[in-house]
């Protein structure tokens, strides 16, 4: 399931992300890269230990924490907390996989990558090219989107990033594990979640039948979750 997530952060919070990021300092964004990936990445990356990092990071995950999409497509248990790159002018990452098993920095603590996010922070007008495309069961699909809106896929899935023919490309990305680690149950659950939603508009929350949605959602996480 890839689902596009409008407006994750204000205008006035991507500001403050770029005003931030413009002032950091930059490495090769091979450090997070596994053995095979890090001949496909070409890209650049803040440091993920750096105090502006974790700054930011706290930021997005806030934000994260306000936004029922993110959380009815995700299911979230457990988040990565975000990082941040930028891929200037010839930079690109080849078709690759995300790694299966990620360590928590500093915790020894390691969590099962179910769910990858991409949060852009710069405007389409900004750069050319830089598209993210993402590979499943569903086809190919090509990503551009507006600073603040973000895109929730599968990592599972076979993605890469078209070469920035113009300007610079900067994002914030990470990775959920889910309580739900099946992607099919967790696309049943979230149009299961969207077609209560849209009951609600109609329908008093009292009405047996929004009841009856709502108990057997609840129940089926109940049946497939994994905590």
């Amino acid at each position: 399931m890839l689902v596009c997530i409008a407006e994750v952060l204000t205008p006035d919070e991507v500001a403050y992300c770029r005003e931030v990021l413009e002032a950091t300092e930059w490495v090769d964004g091979k450090v997070t890269a596994g053995e095979q990936s890090a001949k496909a990445k070409f890209n650049l990356q803040v440091p993920e230990q750096s105090p502006q990092s974790r700054e930011l990071s706290e930021l997005v995950l806030k934000a994260l924490g306000r936004n029922q999409t993110f959380a009815s497509a995700a299911l979230p248990l457990r988040v990565y907390p975000p990082l941040f790159n930028r891929y200037d002018e010839g930079m690109r990452f080849h078709a690759h996989v995300d790694n299966s098993i990620r360590a928590l920095p500093g915790t020894g603590f390691r969590i099962r990558t179910d769910v990858s996010s991409t949060l852009f922070l710069s405007d389409c007008d900004e750069y050319d090219g830089g598209e993210l495309v993402i590979q499943d069961t569903y086809g190919t699909q090509s990503i551009r989107l507006p600073a603040g809106h973000m895109v929730v896929y599968p990592s599972s899935s076979l993605h890469s990033v078209n070469p920035v023919t113009r300007g610079s490309r900067w994002a914030s990305f990470f990775w959920t594990q889910s309580a739900v680690k099946d992607d099919g149950q967790r696309t049943l659950l979230y149009n299961f979640d969207m077609s209560i939603i849209e009951a609600r508009k109609t329908l008093p929350d009292d009405h047996p039948a929004v009841l009856g949605l709502t108990a057997t959602y609840h129940n089926l996480i109940r049946q497939w979750a994994e905590l």
